[in-house]
């Protein structure tokens, strides 16, 4: 009736596939690893406890309260079109946060894990989420 054998090919194609699939996730869980640790140290730059970088809603939430003054942004993540547009927002808006230009915001946009990890490691300080309006600030000020 029904033939339920399997041929060495098949557990082998299985074996490999657990294997790629185990070393996947082991590459993901390390990148996770070192994102949260310069999360860390972002968050401690900004006055925020390190520890929220661990909690997976409110690491956002504190994301959007340093980069762009207000947390509850976040909640626009979960509307399609919009989270694309929020989400590039936060970058450069992080970056300004930090004193850093466009050129950073590119790259925390398109090499987030390393872009983070300069951005929690270097000696750059916080200046706030209204940083770029004191930079406009100060040009109307010169005319």
């Amino acid at each position: 009736m029904y033939d339920y054998a399997y041929s060495a090919y098949d557990t082998g194609m299985a074996a490999a596939l657990i294997a790629l699939a185990a070393a996947y996730w082991f590459v993901g869980l390390i990148l996770y690893v070192i994102t949260v640790m310069a999360m860390w140290k972002i968050f401690t730059k900004a006055g925020i406890a390190g520890w929220k970088s661990i909690v997976p809603l409110l690491n956002t939430y504190e994301l959007f309260k340093i980069a762009m003054g207000n947390g509850w942004l976040f909640l626009l993540l979960f509307v399609p079109i919009v989270n694309i547009v929020m989400g590039i927002m936060l970058w450069v808006k992080l970056a300004r946060a930090f004193g850093h230009g466009a050129g950073f915001a590119v790259g925390l946009i398109f090499l987030n894990t390393i872009f983070i990890l300069i951005l929690g490691f270097e000696s750059s300080s916080y200046q706030g989420p209204l940083a770029d309006q004191k930079e406009v600030e100060s040009f109307e000020q010169t005319m």
